[in-house]
């Protein structure tokens, strides 16, 4: 069976495919009809492209300068992972015809590396640094690519949706947390039209695990972690073992590990059922039963966990505390533990989400906007769909369409045009 995500099987000639897929490009430009020989994944990102109304000969725009970058990106998870990336694909970097570009999960490049005089040839296409490479706003390539399908991939040539970037070829493949799942970014080989090969593709992946198996031994420290961001039973990864926790273990999870001095039984009671009356034999009896899953991870008398746990909430309080918003932003799966009415978690989610919010309408950038109203936590948010209207430009279609969002939204909740929006409303 032939690999997909290659770019050509073995002996096709590269001019042929080069001129064959123009045309086919072209096509799709003109009347949106895409066919064979255009691959599935290509068409996909095409179409993908032009709903997003990508620009076929646009400029990609530069969203981080040099000082947002140096915090941003020395913050950053994969920051860690260069020197695995300068070990495996530094040599090809340096040898005047390849690229090596790592960029975050928004398609941000957050390193650009290789000969000075190949880095020069990127610059005239804005592959550098800072600049936004997700297909939104670059259209159909490797980096941008692998992100939407979350998966490693060749781009050739004239499969690329924006024309200016039609002379090269990429190869990239997404990176992830493998104690989470999170997508961190993606690494990416950029150069000529050799690299439509089984080879390129390949040593991007196998990069690619490298850098996650180096991502997990550098954290080791951090014992067990446990995802409670937008799931309804948290999960809990121990030494690479996963275990998925029923709701109200999950509950308790996240109290104790929100309180490492520990709690006593009535202290715990109180955050799990509010001051509805409950027997002391059922907390003991939940508890009981999550000691024998996690066994002497917990400890009573006070109720606390023997190690340091690490928790997605944590790391968004933290990189919120750090200012790094972006970071917070790719950490924020959702609200903690959605669907728990337990008083101590209510507690803990509406705070992050307020502190989440606060921050989004004081840096009032329209990308950080537009992602959370397009979110089921932030679709109904009618205050950042104003701040978004307010941090677009005049007479674009992104801002006319959000005007109409906004209005929308405050027909639903019955307010007049001139009325202030209730802060938070309809987000909880």
């Amino acid at each position: 069976m032939v690999n997909p995500w290659l770019a050509m099987e073995a002996g096709a000639d590269p001019g042929e495919r080069i001129r064959t897929v123009r045309r086919a490009h072209e096509a799709f430009l003109t009347d949106g009809t895409v066919a064979p020989p255009v691959r599935q994944v290509v068409a996909d990102s095409w179409r993908r492209s032009a709903r997003a109304c990508a620009a076929p000969d646009g400029e990609v725009p530069v969203e981080l300068d040099e000082a947002a970058l140096h915090g941003y990106r020395e913050a950053h998870p994969l920051a860690r992972a260069m020197p695995v990336f300068r070990e495996l694909l530094g040599t090809i970097a340096q040898d005047g015809a390849h690229l090596l570009a790592v960029c975050d999960p928004q398609g941000r490049l957050l390193w650009v590396e290789g000969h000075r005089g190949v880095l020069r040839r990127a610059e005239r296409m804005n592959f550098v640094v800072g600049a936004r490479w997700d297909e939104r706003h670059a259209g159909t390539n490797a980096p941008g690519t692998a992100l939407a399908a979350d998966h490693a991939v060749q781009i050739f040539a004239t499969e690329h949706y924006n024309r200016r970037v039609q002379p090269w070829t990429c190869a990239a493949a997404p990176l992830h947390d493998l104690r989470t799942g999170r997508l961190l970014g993606a690494v990416d080989i950029t150069g000529g039209d050799h690299l439509a090969s089984p080879h390129s593709l390949a040593l991007v992946q196998a990069t690619a695990r490298a850098a996650e198996a180096h991502l997990v031994s550098c954290t080791r420290e951090l014992g067990t972690y446990l995802t409670a961001l937008g799931r309804d039973e948290a999960l809990l990864v121990r030494n690479g073992e996963r275990l998925r926790l029923g709701r109200r273990h999950s509950e308790i999870m996240v109290l104790l590990a929100h309180h490492p001095a520990g709690l006593t039984g009535d202290q715990l009671a109180v955050l799990l059922y509010g001051e509805r009356e409950m027997r002391p034999v059922t907390l003991r009896a939940e508890l009981s039963r999550l000691r024998h899953l996690v066994g002497p991870l917990l400890h009573s008398r006070p109720y606390r966990l023997s190690a340091p746990l690490e928790t997605d909430l944590a790391a968004t309080q933290r990189e919120l505390a750090d200012h790094h918003l972006t970071l917070a932003l790719d950490t924020y799966r959702g609200p903690l533990l959605p669907s728990s009415e337990a008083p101590g978690i209510r507690r803990l989610r509406t705070a992050l989400e307020d502190r989440m919010r606060r921050a989004l309408l004081t840096a009032a950038d329209p990308d950080q906007l537009r992602a959370w109203s397009l979110t089921p936590w932030g679709e109904h948010d009618l205050e950042i769909r104003e701040a978004l209207v307010d941090a677009l430009p005049e007479r674009s279609p992104a801002r006319t369409a959000s005007v109409a969002a906004a209005g929308r939204l405050r027909t639903e909740y019955g307010l007049t045009a001139g009325s202030p929006a209730r802060t938070g409303v309809a987000t909880r």
